[in-house]
């Protein structure tokens, strides 16, 4: 089955590690066989993993990107997944054993989408502990 890519004008894809940028009107690609692919606005850079989920799905990011260091960050990558378990509740953490799953299998991109959820509540969590902080700093 192929996988069919809508790109808007000027965005970046990287495919099997090569830097694709589109020109300005939106294009369409279709993959017609498997390649490790992921777009620009799914790439976190070095300095924007500075969270426990961010952190893993920057590794889980560069073993999709680099295929050499593979084989050596998927039991990191597991190991820090495992860690996450205890910290969200259920509901949430369903999130963490499809991410471990899909490093199993070695569908990076599927982690990296099965994580999304967990940054997004993580962010909000942290935002609500930094206003309860600033609201104690300022009585």
């Amino acid at each position: 089955m192929a996988l069919r890519l809508t790109l808007k004008p000027n965005e970046k894809i990287v495919i099997n590690g090569c830097v694709i940028r589109n020109a300005d009107r939106r294009q369409l690609l279709t993959i017609e066989n498997h390649a490790d692919i992921v777009r620009g606005v799914d790439l976190l850079d070095d300095d924007e993993a500075g969270t426990p989920v961010k952190n893993v799905y920057f590794f889980i990011q560069t073993a999709l990107l680099n295929p050499p260091v593979r084989d050596e960050l998927v039991p990191v990558i597991q190991k820090d997944l495992a860690a996450l378990v205890p910290i969200f509740h259920e509901e949430i953490g369903g999130h963490i054993f499809e991410a471990a799953n899909h490093v199993s299998c070695g569908d990076y991109y599927k982690a990296m989408r099965a994580l999304r959820p967990l940054m997004k509540y993580e962010a909000d969590l942290l935002e609500m502990i930094n206003g309860k902080a600033e609201r104690a700093a300022a009585e």
